[in-house]
């Protein structure tokens, strides 16, 4: 049975890693401008957008270049919805905003504010409307009083609120202050005439900035002037720019009067050049590489359209220098390629000592096969160390916009691959079923890198192998150690690595509230590290629990180290909660729910608690007669409900009919087009054989297609046939870890030493755990794609491109799942020893 598994394991990724390498020689050629040269005469202006720029998310007109009498160039932001940011020597300017300190005024639409001190990040005071406001970038506060909540809060936006209000002002949640409505509430300033979320007042980089906001027309007057006030993150100036000024008189919606002659319009702000490195727009960033006389030189990285052959209509003033894009060769994959060379010739060279030694044992000495055997561990130990050097100089690579190329991603993913298949002894069934979803996986998200026109879409696929190959590097690291390990670990340090697993969870956590938003921090996601230590925190606990009746276990102090060890991972599953909730989506707690009736299953199912396992069961039947019901019910019945104006009964109002919700129901519509189109063989009636490596049209326009909604991007390219497969392999690999699990609880039971019971009921709800936050991943993202749910911001493990789940969850999942199958043959083998 295992070399059948191990033989169409490695079949099927060769398979798929020889689809991979087809992809990348079918590629065609595609072309993007390695430099764009601008010409202008002194006085001499033009208007440029996303086509001048190679710039997919500028708009048509984006941005006016011009040079005045004196031939200094001059740049105008022209959009509303997207400013150009610029950079400078260690800061950055976002036009179309200032700073603003004690001194300054600012207009929004008709009403006129003076700011009476403050402005330093801790807190600007001003006056409107016979009242005296305070925002310290967290809280407003009104004749010294917070604002009450608004109406429409949730409990997640009053628990910040509240929170903002006791915490010292560096622990507070960011919370802009929006002007506009009806309503003073909350951090929300009534202004008549304007939509709520006109204007923006939030803190960046330790100063308070005013902007448009996210219901900006773009025609809503928007000033600042006074002695106070800065381009945002830039230098003092009466006007924070050199736009255009009101000789006018303003009057506020109170009646009350503010000359505005000092006023200078934040929407004509103008900003020269001198001193400017590159600027941004939306994703594409343009780097000043030459601004000399009538000459400006921009190089585009990051995000850049391709073109299909070096052809473009431009005005006269621009010229491009055209580059072929490169598939094969890159700067990093010089020194990257070599070590990925090495590193497969250890592990095979590993792997033949390891041969040999199964077939030599019988002939050979004990002190022969020992030594033999500790060569080869040596051997496949380098062969993973070099493997996680080589994906962290990946990593690293690509941090420094420099990623290695498409052709050295594919031989660090086959690698890592590679290593996860020959370094276990025996290949269990859930590792298997991984490895093959990993590789259709990466195979998808190449096949979307060179189906889409634009130059980043490949930075997913090489992200992913370059955390495959640290991640695989380190378990296999681990694996290798657990293999020598002679004892079991003390509970003492094994309490003691969870506390510091669980404390820098914690810590990463608290990084994203204060520093990051709900795409994560320093281009991570904390949530994936934070289950994983909730997964391992709940184990330790629950297994702890169950050994309290084993014979030899101390029963003095039990209770105490059971509050002890239960108060913490109660406390960080609330604090994980909160942290969740705070993207303003229900299926983080979807998901923790899931988790919660699974492990509280297999809780029931080790204790042999029937009742509680059948009441549970009856728990997941109602929850799939509520989805039903809703389903009947239809968007009319929804819209009678209590909350039916609230912001999740829109969602589930857009899920129930979307084409009644053109707008935000285009996401779940331009979907279930495209698996429509995908049909039973795929697009191209060939299950995606036929279209590798070529455009993917349409279907990349659905928004988050490389994440929440992958599994339609699959469909469609590999038909329901290929999902089919897809879905036997996600079966087997929930199916392998619950037999893994319960192999370790029935050795956990039969266990004569409560240490080594205890150790195997960690094991168990470890995997229980891990596989129960894999199939709630898999049940929503399968539930959003296929209209069974509302759309719910989840990634599918390991199709999506979720590196963070990647790398924080699945490798120490797999790793943990092949330490367990590997100690369990172990001990099964001893047992059968003659004695």
């Amino acid at each position: 049975m295992h070399g059948r598994l191990f033989a169409a394991t490695a079949a099927a990724l060769v398979a798929l890693t020889a689809l991979q390498a087809w992809s990348l020689l079918r590629a065609p050629a595609a072309w993007h401008p390695a430099a764009i040269e601008i010409r202008l005469p002194a006085g001499g202006q033009i208007t440029l957008g996303a086509h001048e720029l190679a710039a997919p998310q500028a708009e048509r007109v984006h941005l006016q270049l011009r040079r005045d009498p004196q031939g200094a160039w001059l740049l105008r932001n022209l959009s509303a919805s997207r400013p150009v940011v610029l950079h400078a020597a260690g800061e950055d300017r976002r036009m179309g905003s200032a700073a603003l300190h004690a001194g300054s005024t600012f207009q929004i639409g008709g009403a006129v504010f003076s700011v009476e001190s403050g402005g330093d990040g801790k807190g600007l005071a001003f006056r409107y409307g016979g009242s005296r406001w305070r925002y310290d970038g967290a809280t407003v506060y009104r004749d010294g009083s917070a604002q009450p909540a608004c109406p429409d809060a949730t409990a997640a936006a009053r628990a910040a609120a509240l929170w903002n209000r006791a915490a010292p002002l560096p622990l507070t949640v960011a919370r802009p202050l929006a002007f506009g409505g009806n309503l003073h509430c909350s951090n929300r300033l009534g202004l008549d005439g304007m939509a709520p979320g006109a204007a923006l007042l939030a803190r960046s980089g330790g100063q308070l900035v005013l902007s448009g906001g996210s219901q900006d027309d773009g025609r809503t007057a928007l000033r600042t002037g006074g002695t106070g006030v800065t381009g945002a993150h830039g230098a003092t100036g009466g006007t924070g720019g050199t736009g255009s000024t009101d000789s006018t008189d303003s009057i506020d919606s109170r009646g009350s009067t503010a000359a505005a002659g000092s006023q200078a319009s934040l929407r004509q702000e103008e900003r020269p050049l001198a001193g400017v490195i590159a600027f941004s727009i939306g994703r594409t960033r343009l780097q000043v590489s030459r601004l000399e006389g009538g000459t400006l030189a921009l190089v585009p990285a990051r995000h850049v359209a391709l073109f299909a052959a070096p052809d473009a209509r431009l005005a006269p003033e621009i010229s491009w220098q055209w580059q072929q894009r490169q598939l094969w060769t890159s700067p990093p994959a010089q020194t990257l390629v070599p070590a990925l060379l090495l590193v497969l010739l250890l592990v095979l060279l590993a792997t033949a000592i390891a041969a040999l030694l199964a077939a030599r044992t019988a002939a050979m000495r004990i002190a022969d096969v020992a030594r033999s055997r500790r060569n080869a561990a040596i051997a496949q130990a380098i062969a993973a160390a070099a493997l996680l050097s080589a994906g962290a100089a990946a990593i690293l690579a690509q941090r420094a916009g420099q990623p290695a190329s498409a052709a050295c991603s594919l031989l660090l993913g086959a690698t890592g691959l590679a290593l996860w298949l020959l370094i276990p002894k025996k290949l269990p069934l859930p590792v298997a079923a991984a490895l093959v979803l990993l590789a259709a996986g990466l195979l998808a998200q190449l096949e979307l890198g060179l189906g889409a026109g634009v130059s980043s879409w490949l930075r997913y696929y090489q992200k992913s192998t370059a955390l495959l190959a640290a991640g695989s590097g380190a378990g296999a690291l681990w694996h290798l150690w657990s293999r020598g390990a002679r004892a079991v670990t003390p509970q003492r340090t094994m309490e003691w690595l969870l506390a510091l697993l669980a404390a820098g969870a914690l810590a990463a956590l608290a990084a994203q509230v204060l520093w990051g938003d709900e795409t994560g921090v320093f281009d991570l996601q904390p949530v994936e590290l934070a289950k994983l230590a909730l997964t391992a925190l709940t184990a330790h606990c629950l297994a702890l629990r169950m050994s309290w009746n084993d014979p030899g276990y101390p029963l003095q102090g039990h209770a105490a180290r059971w509050l002890r060890l239960a108060a913490p991972a109660l406390l960080f599953l609330a604090l994980l909660g909160f942290a969740l909730v705070q993207v303003d989506d229900f299926s983080p707690l979807i998901l923790l729910l899931v988790w919660t009736v699974c492990m509280a299953f297999a809780y029931a199912i080790a204790a042999r608690r029937p009742a509680l396992a059948a009441g549970l069961a009856c728990t997941a039947l109602a929850a799939i007669g509520a989805v039903a019901l809703l389903r009947s019910a239809g968007a009319d019945g929804v819209a009678q409900w209590p909350l039916a104006g609230s912001f999740y009964a829109d969602r589930f109002q857009v899920w129930l009919a979307p084409a009644a919700h053109p707008h935000t129901g285009q996401q779940l519509l331009l979907g279930a087009r495209a698996i429509a189109d995908g049909g039973w063989w795929g697009a191209d009636s060939m299950l995606g054989l036929r279209s590798l490596g070529l455009p993917a049209g349409a279907v990349v326009s659905i928004p988050a297609v490389q994440d929440d909604f992958a599994p339609a991007f699959f469909l469609n390219r590999h038909g329901l046939l290929g999902a089919m497969l897809l879905w036997a392999a996600q079966a087997a690999l929930l199916a392998g870890l619950v037999h893994v699990a319960a192999r370790a609880c029935a050795a956990a039971s039969l266990a004569r030493d409560y240490r080594l019971a205890w150790l195997g009921r960690f094991r168990y709800f470890a995997l229980c755990g891990g596989a129960a936050f894999v199939f709630g991943h898999l049940l929503l993202s399968w539930g959003t794609n296929l209209a069974i749910f509302p759309i719910m911001g989840q990634p599918m493990s390991f199709l999506s491109a979720g590196g963070s789940h990647l790398l924080f969850f699945l490798c120490p999942l797999l790793a943990c799942c092949a330490v367990s199958a590997q100690s369990l043959e172990e001990n099964e083998h001893a047992d059968l020893r003659p004695t």
